[in-house]
Parts: C-alpha cells; structure tokens; sequence
C-alpha cells in the first residue's frame, strides 16, 4: 500500500538531496576537453558598429575561436520566427525582427550580442574580449515606454513607425461604448506597471557539444519545455531533423518563465562546439542576466470603468502601451502582452469590456512571460480600478465588490471578454478573508496606529487567473522486471515539486511506496514528447496524463491477475497495491504482476508483456483559479518603510494534491508580487539608455524580513475540466499579492487623501509622496 493520499500535506521528496548538495545543475556539468565562451555585449543602448577588429583577440593566450554575426552568415544558422497572426493599425502584419545570435552593424540595447569568445578558460575569454578594438557610432536611443511612440522619439528599427509592432483589440466595442453612454459617472485613471527582472536563484546557462561520430547536437541546459527547445534549434536555428539534437535539463533553480528557448547563447554553445570538435560551456554571471534576461511587465495603461450611482459596473475600457524591448523573436516575448488580457472582467459580472494594446520596440532587453504572464497586470488594473470607484461612489471598498461579484449559481459564467468560468465561490472567499483579517475591527487598529504616529492601512482583493491552458502533455508509467517503476514526464520542474506530486499521484492510484519510484524528465531521448512547464499546467495536465496512464496499467494488471488467480476480469479489483478476487482474501501484489508481465516463463499467453503504459491528456478548455487576499500594512510617514503587519489569502485551487506544498507556491507567488510592489524596479538612464539597476545594490529583492506570516487557507471547488478537479497553484499568490499590496498601501496614505501611488511603493518614493501631498 502507498504511503501516500491525494490531499495528504507531504513534504518535498526533492529536499534532502537538494539540500545537502546533491542536485545537477547546468552548472555541474562537466564534459572532457570543454572549453568556455564568453559573449562580448554592447555598452551602449543604441549604436553603429563602423568597424570591429579582432585579430589581436584571436592571438591571446587559451583564445580557440571567436565568433561575430558574418560567422552565422557564412554558416546559415537561421533564426527564430513569431506565428501570431497580429496586425498593425493599417491592417498590414505585425513588425517582428528575431534576434540574429550576434549583431552585424548595429546594437539595439546595452547588453546586446557582439561577439563570442571561446577559450580554455572563462578568464582568458574575458581577457580577449577586451583585446577586440570596436569602432562604435553612438545613436540616440529610448527606452521609455510611453514615449516610445511619440513622433520624435528614436527609431530602434528604421522601417518601423512610431516604434510599434502591432496592435492587439479584444472584446466587444460596440457593447462596451454603449455600457460608457448609460453611465452615471465614468472613472478614468493611468497606471504604469513597471519593469522587473526574474532573477532566479540559478542564472542561466548551457553546455553545447557536437558529437562528432553521430552528427548529433547535444544540449545541456535549464530551460522550462526542453522539447519545445529541440524543435527550435532542430527546425529554426541548424535546420536539422529533430533526431539530431537532444536536450538534457537537470535539475532547474527557479525560472518562472525566465527561461524560453529563443537565447542567442544556447545556439552559439552548439554551433561553436561543433566548429571547434569540443564542448563549449557558458553560465550568466549575474551582473551579466541583468544585461541579457529577457524582463517582464513594462506597461502603461489608461483604464475607464462606467457605473451607475448605486456602483453597478457597466463596462471597461483599457488600453495599454506594452514595451517588448529591441527585438520581437518568437510568440513568447507577446504572450503576456494579450494571452491573458480576459483577467480583465475579474471576478465580477461586468457585462461589456473593450482591450486595445499597443506593442512597443524600445532600446531595452526583450520581455518574456513571468510568474502570472499578464495576470498580475490585469488583476492590478482592475482591483485599482474597483478601489478608485469605490472613492469616487464614497462605498465602502468591500461592498462595491460584493454589489458586482459573480454568484455561485451563475455559473457558468460568461464574462464581458473572452472567458467563460465553470466554477467557483467568489464571494465565499472574499466573506472568508475579511473574518480571518477582521475587517469590521479594522478602524480600531488605524487609531492604535495613528496614536504612534503611523499610517494603518487595509486592502481586500479579489482575483481569478486562467491556468492549464488546452495544450496536451504526456507522462508514461514504465515497470521494470523488479516490480519498480519510473515516470517520465513531458512537464519539467523548476522548483514545483514535480518528483512529490507525482510519487503522491501513484502512490494513491496505485497504491505504490514513493521509494520504489523514479521520476524522469527533461531529457528528450528519454521522455517521449512534452510540452515542459509553464502557466499552471503540471498538476491538472501532467497529473492527469499520469492518471490516465494508471488507468491502463490496472486495466493490463487486471488481465494477468485474472490469468495467474484463475478468476474473470470482472471480479478482479485494484486496491492498496494489490489486484484481488473480490470478496475473497486472494490477491496479487502490483510489484508482482510487474514480474510475471517481464517474464516469457510465467507470463499468460494472449497477453503482450511488459507493463509500461503512457497517457496524454489535453484539456478542453482552461481552469479558472481564484481567491481573495486580505493585507494590512503599517508605513513610518517619516521614512515612508512599509511593514507588512498581516497577510491571509483564501485560494480556490480545486482540488488540493498536497496542501504543504501548495500553501509553499502561494508564499512564492506573494513575495515576487509584493517585490514587483514594494521594491522591485528595472531602471534605464532617459538620455543614454544606461541600465542604472544592474546589480543587486541596485535592484532590491524581498527578504524574510520584508514578511509577516503568511496564513493561507483553501476552499475548494473542484473542476471538470479535468479528472482530477484541479485548477493550478503556481502562479495564484503572485495574481493576488500586486494588487492587494499596492491596495493596502494606497488605503494607508489616504488620510493625505492620496488615492494612488505608482509601483514600486519605495521609502523614498511614498515619503516624497507624503510630502508633495502634506505641501499642497
């Protein structure tokens, strides 16, 4: 019997060897005769390369090779490519140039890709890097988003209007400019939701090595869909069948949607390996991510909500500047940018909504999804938005919400843009939190504040996410002739838990001990085909696919157990580990039928032998996570620090595979929000494109001791979207911290009747705040 339960807290089955230091990381791998790169970048935002010469470089000791952009001419290396079908204003296709691996004439944001250095070790590399005379034409650049547009701003492509590559509408117009002439008040506002960075624990990094015997790419890296990688590097980049390239990715710390398979370094490792017959390894120093990373966020967005007087929401309109960076290389670096823009409509019954985005080029890094991809924006503008009209109708915050949430029996709900929700209990969640954070009580506390001359301040917000989109995933159970089993799984953990959740699966389908299972992933020569991890999806998808490859397993086991007990199939059961003859004390251990299907001597005939089955399931539409956050923080006017003094969250998740870990990816989810919040902020300089936050002395990440105790509770309501009943966790903490944080702090400062403050809420930014407003 499995010592594991569905629903059971269980705690990480990954720790004890990542703990004591036993993980394999890229960074661990170690081939025979590897060499090192070096990228060689811009130190300019925007730039002519007149000349570049680099003979001095290639004499210097341990230099192998160095590679420039008429190297990947010369060899036709291709590039990556956009399939969104996007247009632009005039109805012509969406502006898109991918990133050519290394540049040619010109440079398009500071840390842009000019060469690359291979040698024997990583400090002889940089050391010829600086041997490399360049001849730079500085040109002047921009990297604010707003601006970006105007007609005098810079052009980061010469053919490229305005700097836009293509505009986005969604929703209903019509119905939403008709809801705007019923209104009784029409509230407006402007938000700018700034750029951050992922970074990881584990900066990026890959091993390329040729093998010269099988003509085959090997790949060593930390990428979230190493199949997804394959494909790329296979069919765009060395134009190859995909049996000639293999990706291996050990274990991954953190990624977050950080890491996509569009980086020039992951194609340069395996193109200059197999130039010189030796591996190449590269890692990302840090100072080196902030250059290099994909960012996230970087949007601006007016926002127009009309209500009656009695605050009944009658439309949304939002529209939004997005900067997606110097170059536009494949669907990801737009994904957040409209996949998820439906988040809009929230969890309330607002009929009609209208979304217009804007894409912007600027002399930046590209963005990319990050954790919540578009969804900690929409809940943002939107639980603002809620806020400013509960001000403008002077109602108390939480009633508005309740006069306009959705009712249980609604469902399914068809909300103003785009989606279509099956299940949940809103305002359960939102009656469930203001318990937990005693709302009623709240005013006695901002007094006991006030009278130790700090500012108390309260949020309630609400939130609903799309997870586990309807893209298949595949997972297959294999036994071997000892009874024990590995699962192969398409999904790839980053830090999800993946080995628990599945060993948890198993053990509670089939009633199998976790220590008699191995989970493999993120080799493709292994696993068979997967998508890889990304938006929520392992549980619902992957489990499921688990799930389903179970159900063969005891269909095939039923058929020997029926063959060996000499019984029909009908009256053969699965239960605790055990296939038995029902209603009598007969059984046959699962471990056991393992053996006998291996073995030609005992296995019965008719039956193929063997006992490995895999499943692929996809969804016929997405789940809808939700919840509801309640925030209480306390700001020193004097100094404008923020404390956070209490944090409690109620989570519809559905179905609940291991409550420690879930309750972990929610505490995850709000640190990274309340970072984005608080602190958090990619900087550029305005006249020379400088990345002024490039390290962490200048870019603050959240601490412990930014935190209160985080206390999370579950309500339940499981979907049929999938067998399972599960909706995805991983991104649900970080959808519902940015708003609440920003809420609560907002609420603090109104006693200066302040009703909005810009991200991140800094110290210095909410004490100049405080003053600006004690001035006027």
């Amino acid at each position: 019997m499995g010592q594991f339960a569905f629903g059971q807290p269980v705690t990480r089955t990954e720790d004890p060897r990542l703990l004591t230091g036993r993980g394999n990381y890229v960074s661990d791998v170690n081939l025979h005769r590897q060499a090192h790169g070096f990228v060689l970048r811009s130190p300019y935002a925007h730039a002519k390369i007149k000349s570049l010469d680099k003979k001095i470089a290639e004499a210097a000791p341990g230099v192998i090779t160095i590679l420039t952009g008429p190297d990947i001419l010369a060899d036709g290396l291709g590039t990556t490519h956009v399939t969104q079908p996007h247009k632009r204003a005039d109805g012509s296709p969406l502006y898109s140039v991918p990133h050519p691996g290394l540049v040619l004439d010109r440079v398009r944001h500071v840390g842009d890709y000019i060469a690359f250095i291979v040698a024997e070790t990583v400090n002889q590399a940089k050391d010829a890097a600086e041997l490399i005379e360049i001849d730079f034409e500085p040109l002047d650049s921009i990297t604010n988003t707003a601006l970006a547009l105007e007609d005098e701003a810079p052009l980061v492509w010469d053919d490229c209007k305005n700097n836009i590559s293509h505009m986005i509408t969604g929703g209903d117009k019509d119905a939403t400019d008709a809801a705007f002439e019923k209104a009784d008040k029409i509230i407006k506002h402007r938000f700018i939701i700034n750029r951050i960075s992922a970074n990881s624990m584990e900066t990026r990094g890959c091993v390329g090595d040729y093998d010269q015997r099988e003509g085959r790419y090997i790949v060593y890296n930390d990428i979230q869909a190493p199949h997804a990688l394959r494909q790329v590097l296979s069919e765009e980049i060395f134009k190859v069948p995909q049996k000639d390239v293999q990706i291996v990715v050990g274990n991954i710390g953190g990624a977050f949607g950080l890491k996509g398979p569009v980086y020039p370094e992951i194609r340069l490792c395996a193109w200059a390996s197999k130039r010189i017959g030796r591996p190449v390894k590269w890692i990302c120093e840090r100072s080196e991510a902030f250059q290099s990373d994909e960012h996230a966020r970087d949007n601006v967005t007016e926002a127009e909500m009309a209500v009656t007087n009695e605050g009944k929401f009658l439309g949304l309109k939002v529209n939004s500047i997005c900067n997606i960076g110097a170059y536009l290389s494949a669907d990801r670096n737009i994904l957040s940018t409209f996949l998820n823009v439906g988040c809009l409509a929230g969890v309330y019954t607002t009929p009609a909504i209208h979304t217009t985005t804007r894409n912007v080029f600027t002399n930046s890094n590209a963005t990319s999804p990050y954790r919540g991809a578009g969804r900690p924006e929409a809940a943002y503008i939107l639980e603002s938005m809620v806020d400013l009209v509960a001000l403008e109708l002077d109602m108390d915050k939480t009633e508005i919400r309740r006069k306009n949430i959705i009712p249980v029996d609604a469902m399914p709900f068809k909300t103003g843009h785009t989606y279509t929700y099956d299940c949940g209990e809103f305002e359960k969640n939102m009656d469930r939190v203001m318990e937990m954070i005693d709302y009623a009580g709240f005013n006695s506390r901002r007094e006991e504040a006030a009278s130790r001359s700090k500012l108390r301040g309260i949020a309630i917000s609400n939130s609903i996410e799309r997870a586990g989109a309807p893209f298949p995933e595949t997972v297959e159970i294999r036994f071997d002739p000892t009874g024990t089993v590995t699962i192969f799984a398409g999904t790839k953990d980053q830090g999800q838990s993946h080995d628990t959740m599945y060993k948890q699966l198993l053990s509670d389908k089939l009633g199998i001990d976790s220590d008699m299972v191995r989970l493999v992933d993120g080799d493709t020569d292994k696993v068979s085909h997967g998508l890889g991890t990304f938006g929520s999806r392992s549980a619902m998808i992957g489990g499921t696919a688990l799930h389903m490859a179970a159900d063969k397993i005891i269909e095939k086991g039923t058929k020997i157990a029926a063959e060996v007990l000499e019984a029909a199939e009908g009256d053969i059961i699965c239960e605790d580990g055990k296939f038995k003859i029902a209603g009598t004390d007969r059984s046959i251990d699962i471990h056991e039928i393992a053996k006998i299907a291996y073995n030609p001597m005992r296995m019965p005939k008719g039956i193929e032998p063997g006992l490995a089955e895999t499943g692929t399931f996809k969804p016929d539409a997405p789940s809808f996570p939700n919840g509801c956050h309640g925030v209480e923080v306390e700001i020193d006017p004097d100094t404008g620090k923020t404390d956070l003094i209490s944090y409690y969250v109620v989570d519809d998740v559905g179905n609940v595979i291991n409550p420690l870990t879930l309750k972990g990816q929610i505490h995850g989810g709000i640190a990274q929000g309340l970072g984005q919040a608080l602190m958090e902020d990619i900087i550029f300089d305005s006249n020379t494109g400088q990345l002024m936050s490039g390290s962490f002395q200048d870019y603050a990440m959240p601490r412990a001791d930014d935190f209160c105790e985080i206390k999370v509770e579950s309500n339940p309501v499981p979907t049929k979207v999938n067998p399972l009943g599960v909706k995805g966790a991983g991104e649900a903490g970080c959808v519902g911290a940015l708003p609440a944080v920003l809420s609560a702090v907002t609420d603090a400062l109104s006693v200066y009747g302040i009703k909005y403050i810009e991200m991140p809420a800094t110290p210095q930014r909410i004490w100049k705040t405080i003053q600006k407003a004690e001035a006027a």
